[in-house]
């Protein structure tokens, strides 16, 4: 397989597991409704956002859609991540050149691009996708990045969404479009589950009803299939005794015994006169959706000059964004790759688009930004989202209001720089890294401290014994350390028992003989 190198690749290749988990904080200032409606707007660095969320989303997301910055070199991001790389530390914690002909932008652009998508495919399931927009700045670099991220056998489509309808005049060849790369976790599987897309107006209009047919608007379709088949060469005789025959390289569509069927129901059209050729009437009822193509028109999805006038319109946060979504292409997107009740992930959240799309929409979103408008722009939208804002997809949806989300910002790692569990880490916080770095799967239920078990992966029961209070010391009294009256009071299982505890009284042969394996808090815990 063709991969793409550039500089600093080495450095960046595993720098997601370099990343710190950092905790979890949740502003209730900021947040806005149902704290339990499962959405989710976290303020930092998507990077370092992404590790802190993946204890609690992993497997778990059926869409993400991410905009990226284009790196057109006109643009001004930052995303210091801390790779401790010379190659790169000429560029990290920079702005990105802004000259179109600097080409180290380029490599800056690819080292924080690969680390972000190499996290982002731990949280699909497995009949997830993931749809990123880009343009021809960095479409194709990004295409054979995908191909080795997420495997070339793992691309589904690149879409194009026409952006705009007007003419540049002053440009050698005008500029139009975006694309949108799409990816799956299984091809087939995403098939299986995607949905089909409702016809639009255009696709309506060409349902008549000329001959005022009880069923309904219909179309004639075309009553023959590519390549010679001989069980389905038969003839045809029209109306006007004219005799039928498929044309050369072509077979009809259906057997003898089923065109018999079809012409009994009236299904056969041979034009108004009865002298054309034979086709297939089909009821605009029975058209259930059409499959998705990579052709997104202005039209159907909107372009970015509907987009700005619906962020204008909110009159949130004062700022205006260069480049937003309108909220009918993540309608379109959301669509076709989730279902209502379903979680849809957006780390460069930007003006909130997505997160306001999938919340009108019945879906639950976690939402990334980096820059203070996630506080002055995303959050205040997103309330007017859920008291009911009347703009963008509002009225296609009949959304009227309701949900409501979290805000939260990014603390300390849950590890101090000698490895050893940082004051203030909650016992819930801790069990959702043990139990994501024992499994690779989510926490199944908040944990609470009630009980040791966190729950149950692969007929493997998984056990905290954790004293916040007592960081650092094997205290008994403090319930860190297993001894012998704690495994007898484990909750009986049968199957293997793991516990993570800051001690162990218990002798070898007893944890063999029940099953059970310890492993010392922090020193035998690995990030994924």
């Amino acid at each position: 397989m063709p991969t793409l190198d550039w500089i600093g690749k080495s450095a960046v290749v595993n720098h997601h597991r370099d990343v710190p988990t950092r905790l979890l904080h949740c502003d209730s200032e900021l947040s806005f409704g149902d704290p339990e409606a499962g959405n989710l707007l976290v303020q930092g660095d998507n990077l370092e956002a992404l590790k802190a969320l993946l204890p609690y989303y992993a497997g778990k997301v059926k869409c993400i859609y991410i905009d990226p910055p284009y790196n057109t070199g006109n643009e001004g991001w930052v995303y210091n991540d801390n790779v401790n790389s010379p190659e790169i530390k000429a560029w990290l914690g920079s702005v990105v050149g802004r000259e179109a002909e600097d080409l180290s932008r380029h490599d800056k652009w690819l080292c924080m691009m690969y680390p972000r998508l190499r996290i982002l495919k731990e949280f699909l399931r497995q009949d997830g996708s993931i749809w990123i927009s880009i343009d021809d700045n960095e479409a194709h670099s990004l295409k054979i990045v995908c191909d080795e991220v997420f495997g070339p056998r793992r691309f589904v489509a690149n879409l194009t969404w026409q952006k705009r309808y007007s003419r540049d005049n002053n440009a050698a060849i005008g500029d139009v479009h975006e694309h949108i790369l799409v990816y799956a976790y299984d091809v087939e599987k995403f098939k299986l589950s995607r949905n089909l897309v409702d016809p639009d107006d255009r696709i309506r209009r060409a349902y008549t009803n000329p001959n005022d047919d009880p069923k309904g608007p219909w179309q004639s379709i075309s009553f023959t299939g590519a390549e010679y088949r001989a069980n389905m060469m038969y003839p045809i005789e029209g109306p006007d005794g004219r005799i039928h025959y498929p044309p050369e390289g072509r077979h009809w569509a259906a057997l003898e015994p089923d065109y018999w069927r079809l012409k009994s129901e009236g299904r056969i059209w041979f034009g108004r006169d009865g002298t054309g050729v034979p086709r297939v009437i089909r009821y605009l009822s029975e058209v259930e959706g059409l499959v998705p193509w990579s052709w997104l028109p202005h039209e159907e999805v909107g372009h970015t000059g509907e987009a700005k006038q619906e962020v204008n319109a909110l009159n949130v946060g004062g700022i205006s964004f260069a480049t937003p979504k309108p909220e009918r292409l993540l309608k379109r997107i959301i669509h076709i790759a989730s279902n209502p009740g379903d979680i849809i992930l957006d780390s460069f959240l930007g003006s909130g688009t997505t997160a306001a799309v999938a919340h009108k929409m019945g879906r639950h979103y976690v939402g990334v930004e980096m820059g203070d408008h996630a506080k002055t722009h995303c959050a205040p939208r997103l309330k007017q989202v859920s008291q009911g804002e009347s703009g963008g997809i509002s009225n296609s949806v009949n959304w009227t209001g309701g949900g409501g989300f979290r805000f939260c910002t990014l603390g300390k790692p849950l590890f101090d720089e000698w490895g050893g569990v940082n004051e203030g880490v909650t016992y819930g916080d801790l069990a959702a890294f043990v139990f994501f770095s024992d499994t690779g799967s989510p926490i199944p239920a908040k944990a609470t401290g009630e009980t040791s078990l966190l729950g149950e992966f692969q007929g493997r029961a998984v056990h905290l014994l954790f004293a916040p209070g007592s960081i650092g010391v094997a205290d008994a009294a403090a319930g860190n350390v297993l001894t012998l009256g704690i495994l007898e009071a484990l909750p009986a299982h049968d199957g293997p028992r793991v516990v993570y505890g800051e001690g162990c009284t218990v002798p070898p042969d007893r944890l063999a003989a029940d099953g059970v394996v310890f492993k010392q808090v922090p020193y035998q815990l690995q990030a994924s």
